[in-house]
């Protein structure tokens, strides 16, 4: 199977709002998730996006290409 890898925007989440780290990922607009550190943020991004695209595969929709070639990550 070919590695995929996408492009995640990990951003602060106001500290009015409990401070922590949220995760979208522009590929998967499906996705949005958050933890309370950037690690936790990014660990369940990674299970988001598997998640993701095993239901995307079980319903037979697209799988977007990779669209982080070369990068693990985006931070804005």
């Amino acid at each position: 199977m070919t590695e995929l890898r996408y492009a995640v925007v990990l951003e602060p989440s106001p500290v009015a709002e409990g401070g922590g780290y949220c995760v979208t990922v522009p590929a998967l607009p499906e996705i949005a998730t958050e933890g309370s550190t950037a690690e936790e943020a990014l660990s369940m991004a990674h299970d988001a996006i598997m998640l993701s695209l095993q239901s995307r595969r079980e319903l037979g929709l697209d799988i977007p290409p990779s669209d982080a070639e070369g990068a693990r990550l985006r931070i804005f």
